[in-house]
């Protein structure tokens, strides 16, 4: 296949326990989204032939920003433009962005074909930001790297922000197109899906996801990417307004089904002692 039909892949790269650090690649020019570390995707770059162009950061944690020092060691700064929260101190940022902030990358690889918009959601940190790809291609589904505010079936814990906080931020999140493919940065889903289970177990989407996503861990592979309408569906955090989820996290805290944030808040709570 000539280089230029190939398609644009974004490539799960395992770093530490659990993180998939994003490598975004076409053409030989690539992207990473929150690099913690950087041996794994400086192998990554070396096996695939890819030359990185950009850095993209969702939150200053360290195991989403660790590598930041030793991917721009050596490479001129203006060659290697590095995205991050405005509102988060994090070493290396040249560019600092808020929401409703827009870019592309077509200085430095043309070859994406992306713009990048950038939605502010805190909860999980004070100054998280999300980033969506399009494509000029509306049949192309968006692209949504999200850190640790969303997660497969699961969301953030709540380490400086607020419930109200962070139920605005999935409820932004969640009003993205159907087909947006998520890609957040933990392989949390079975674990996610269990407690899931816990709260809406008469679900049937939710109890087929479950069954396929145990079958695909069992055989290694990620549980990676998602998608909006699949979280809809079986994402009990995206669901506080459902009345299955408010009866449940009323039983778990009386008071609970008041409102979608005081649902949300419950079954935040809930699922940090779920084991």
């Amino acid at each position: 296949m000539d280089s230029s039909t190939r398609p644009l892949t974004v490539t799960p790269v395992p770093a530490f326990t659990d993180n998939y650090l994003w490598l975004i690649s076409h053409e030989g020019d690539a992207v990473v989204v929150d690099p913690g570390d950087a041996a794994p995707i400086e192998a990554a770059l070396a096996a695939r032939g890819l030359a990185l162009r950009a850095i993209l950061l969702t939150h200053h944690h360290a195991d989403h920003v660790g590598g930041v020092a030793a991917l721009i060691d050596g490479r001129p700064d203006e060659s290697l433009p590095v995205y991050g929260p405005r509102r988060e101190d994090i070493a290396g940022v040249t560019h600092a962005v808020d929401g409703g902030d827009c870019f592309d990358l077509d200085a430095v690889a043309p070859g994406l074909g992306l713009r990048f918009d950038v939605l502010d959601v805190p909860g999980h940190t004070s100054g998280h930001i999300a980033y969506v790809a399009r494509s000029a291609d509306a049949a192309d589904p968006p692209l949504l790297f999200c850190g640790d505010t969303l997660f497969a079936a699961g969301c953030g814990r709540l380490f400086e922000g607020t419930a109200s906080q962070m139920h605005a931020s999935l409820t932004r999140l969640a009003a993205l197109p159907s087909a947006t493919r998520v890609y957040c940065a933990h392989e949390y889903t079975l674990a996610n899906l269990r407690f899931a289970h816990a709260v809406e177990p008469d679900n049937d989407a939710l109890n087929t996801r479950l069954a396929e996503a145990t079958a695909t861990r069992e055989r290694g592979e990620p549980t990676l990417p998602s998608t909006i309408a699949l979280e809809r569906a079986t994402n009990p955090f995206l669901r506080a307004d459902q009345s299955t989820v408010r009866q449940a996290a009323e039983h778990f805290r009386s008071g609970a089904s008041a409102s979608p944030v005081a649902t949300f808040a419950a079954l935040r709570s809930w699922k940090d002692d779920y084991r």
